[in-house]
């Protein structure tokens, strides 16, 4: 491990920006709070792209895209919509640049100033409800099940690489529906689809649950939420879905001839997940000796490294690792071959690891006379060498074992973070020894929710899907309280 690389214990901050420095994932650019996502970090995303799209079309979604420009008088319809982000919208006023005839360089044609000024869209909920009032005349043309791939922008002053960032990749749906049920149930819906992918293609355990009233999402009548707790002991909010009832459909007029004959207003939901799914990655598995990746969204599933001293040798063990290679990509697996003889294979093995590539395979003369190969897993940096005669079965199942493993390690990990709190003392003690999920009472209110993330900066992070009511007293306020709820402090 570099010298200049931060572990976790050191500084956790500076470990996590590390990795995704040094892994080639991502880095700052030339505007301010903005990355550029380098092609490995892309891939990462692209992978989770695959998966996810793939779930969405198998719910019976499609894609479409909206425009990147929304007319700002379209903020002003919803009103709780706009007061949630009007405070990080980026606004276009002009359009048109002009030399300036003093000679100070390019300036700001004023003459080409818009007519309405542009909300560059923090998200798409206004754009598109005014797009459906012409998609939607009758109970025939619903539902509409609807995606989009797209950029964001939300103009965060305090930001960080995947997790919170001006601008940003992200997917989200829009739903509208002939009925309420409906709606509530494609909610649902999708918050498993959510939930399956977190844990199945991340690794992540995640809580299921709905938001509180201050942290639901701006103009939706519910939001439900996914909540994964990182290394750190602190939550990230890995997915929402939303409820929107009927608000936007009202704000823009979206009617619908019923099978009655009348005509009502549809149902409506949205949701949506982003790059910051990267980060959730990163600080969920990575270890001190860099980033660490579940398979089935690795770029690269396993890498073979050749080991040679000189120009034969070189030849012989390149001829027996493509083999090898072949024989992996006959099975399905994402193999690179490093066969570059311009870097050492220590360097090559410090790289890979780094990088979190799930398996690493080095093949040597030795090996070649012995038919065997040098095998190690990223997620233990556990080695064996293993007889290259059904590699390709080996390999498969290893991947399949590394995937699992990780979501055990990451479930035992919040299962040993996870604490309850009865007293206001336990609490804070628990937040400042420990972090971790909190579960302690709560006496509903918003004074109260207000009140502790003021002083100790947690958040209700969900109202669980699973817990039994109980009977209680609110950590705070000792006024009386029908259930648990988890806290904790958050990215």
């Amino acid at each position: 491990m570099a010298k200049d690389f931060s572990t976790r214990e050191e500084n956790y901050s500076k470990w996590y920006n590390d990795i995704v420095q040094r892994a080639g994932l991502a880095e700052a650019s030339a505007v301010r709070g903005c990355m550029v996502i380098k092609p490995y970090g892309y891939a990462i995303w692209e992978k989770m792209q695959a998966a996810l799209d793939k779930m969405f079309k198998d719910t019976g979604h499609s894609n479409a895209y909206f425009p990147l420009f929304i007319p700002k008088s379209f903020f002003s319809r919803e009103a709780d919509h706009v007061k949630g982000f009007a405070k990080e919208c980026a606004v276009v006023t002009h359009y048109r640049l002009k030399n300036d005839p003093d000679g100070k360089g390019i300036v700001v044609d004023e003459d080409a100033k818009l007519e309405e000024e542009l909300v560059i869209r923090p998200t798409s909920e206004t754009i598109i409800w005014d797009t459906y009032r012409q998609w939607v005349q009758s109970y025939r043309d619903l539902p509409i099940l609807v995606n989009q791939w797209a950029n964001v922008v939300r103009w965060e002053m305090r930001t960080r690489m995947f997790l919170r960032t001006a601008e940003f990749l992200w997917q989200e749906g829009h739903t509208a529906h002939e009925t309420k049920e409906e709606a509530i149930g494609e909610t649902y819906k999708i918050l498993n689809v959510y939930s399956d992918f977190a844990e199945k293609f991340m690794a992540i355990p995640v809580l299921k649950g709905s938001k509180s009233e201050n942290e639901r999402f701006a103009g939706a009548v519910e939001t439900l939420c996914i909540e994964a707790l990182m290394q750190d002991g602190k939550a990230l909010q890995a997915g929402t879905s939303h409820f929107l009832g009927q608000n936007f459909a009202k704000a823009f007029d979206v009617k619908f001839t019923s099978r009655e004959g009348k005509l009502e207003h549809v149902w409506a939901t949205s949701w949506g997940v982003s790059t910051r799914l990267v980060g959730a990655l990163i600080m969920a598995h990575s270890d001190d000796h860099g980033l660490v990746l579940p398979p089935k969204l690795a770029p690269i599933q396993s890498v073979i490294i050749p080991i040679y001293r000189n120009d034969e040798q070189y030849a012989i063990v390149c001829q027996r690792a493509k083999e090898i290679s072949d024989n992996l990509e006959k099975e399905g697996i994402i193999v690179k071959l490093d066969d570059r003889d311009t870097h050492k294979p220590g360097w090559k093995f410090n790289e890979y690891e780094f990088k979190g590539v799930p398996v690493r395979l080095a093949i040597g003369p030795r090996d070649v006379e012995n038919g065997t190969v040098e095998v190690v897993r990223r997620d233990t940096l556990g080695k064996e060498v293993v007889s290259i005669d059904n590699i390709g079965n080996y390999v498969t199942s290893l991947l399949s074992d590394i995937q699992d493993n990780l979501y055990k390690r990451a479930l035992s990990f919040r299962e040993s973070n996870t604490f309850v709190a009865d007293t206001w003392e336990e609490f804070t003690s628990i937040l400042d020894d420990k972090g971790g999920f909190i579960l302690a009472h709560w006496d509903g209110t918003a004074e109260t929710e207000q009140k502790i993330k003021e002083e100790t900066k947690a958040t209700i992070r969900c109202i669980p899907f699973d817990d039994n009511k109980e009977q209680g007293r609110c950590v705070y306020s000792g006024k009386p309280s029908e259930r648990r709820v988890v806290f904790a402090r958050a990215y």
